[in-house]
């Protein structure tokens, strides 16, 4: 069963048009999704998960269990065969786990990418990609080819190519795994930074504990293969968030409390 749109009676294929048509005015719905892949191994199980707008989500769990699934099954890279979806795939940005970038392309045609593909006029192109190039702290670069980028600036032209296109859900499929402790939590605190100024909601995976508690405004734990919501928790803490905050009681006594939810879902 593909995403649906706004009711249980809405055409196969269709995703919603708005967020205000989406169930209970949720950005992201998944109803009871479910994922077999063709060689049957079942990968997704009874998924039930609403997301607000506004709300930035991480997700945690055991290695395999469809946290970057779930992902692909809302922005419709692969498609769930049981249950329903809701979410606006037209405004949607994603980032994966590698930069993705084309490398006989400059920083300034990357961020392009999608607008171009999408018929942007190219003066608009331009004067969009310039905006979210400063937003990201590359102004400077415009010129540079990606090999001449570190790993974390090659990520910020990835959030960069996403926002061009003022995406109201932004999903982030663990984008920092592979960049030095330093790198990452500098990122972090751009990706706050841009989700505060921005407005956008956001789903974060993540194998981190400490980075989606840090992060987000909740963290839904995720079951071992084939994943389910075990856990869900509410994350107290206002926005912006300062880096020392890390080092609080509070936040590490949440992070245990996750921590032992995650054992037991591997535990099982």
């Amino acid at each position: 069963m593909s995403a649906d749109s706004t009711s249980t009676t809405a055409p196969e294929g269709q995703a919603a048009a708005d967020g205000a048509s989406l169930p209970g005015g949720n950005a992201i719905v998944f109803d009871h999704v479910s994922m077999t892949f063709p060689d049957g191994t079942e990968g997704l199980s009874d998924v039930n998960l609403a997301i607000a707008p506004g709300e930035f989500v991480s997700i945690v769990g055991p290695s395999g269990c469809g946290k970057s699934t779930l992902l692909k099954v809302a922005s419709g890279l692969v498609t769930h065969t049981g249950g329903k979806v809701w979410v606006d795939r037209d405004q949607l940005g994603y980032t994966f786990q590698d930069a993705t970038l084309l490398p006989w392309r400059k920083v300034q045609d990357n961020v392009e990418l999608l607008m171009e593909l999408r018929d942007f006029p190219a003066e608009e192109r331009r004067r969009i990609a310039a905006e979210k190039i400063e937003l990201v702290g590359l102004t400077g670069f415009e010129n540079h080819y990606p090999q001449r980028l570190s790993g974390g600036m090659k990520m910020r032209v990835s959030l960069a190519r996403s926002l061009a296109l003022n995406p109201a859900v932004f999903m982030f499929d663990e984008p920092f795994g592979a960049l030095d402790e330093i790198t990452r939590e500098r990122l972090n605190d751009e990706v706050i930074d841009l989700f505060v100024r921005e407005g956008f909601t956001g789903i974060f995976v993540t194998h981190s504990i400490p980075e989606a508690v840090y992060m987000s405004s909740k963290v839904v734990v995720m079951s071992r293969r084939p994943g389910r919501i075990q856990d869900i928790f509410e994350v107290p803490f206002a926005y912006p968030r300062a880096p020392e905050m890390r080092y609080q009681a509070d936040f590490s006594e949440l992070c245990g409390e996750i921590s032992l939810s995650l054992r037991k879902a591997i535990e099982g």
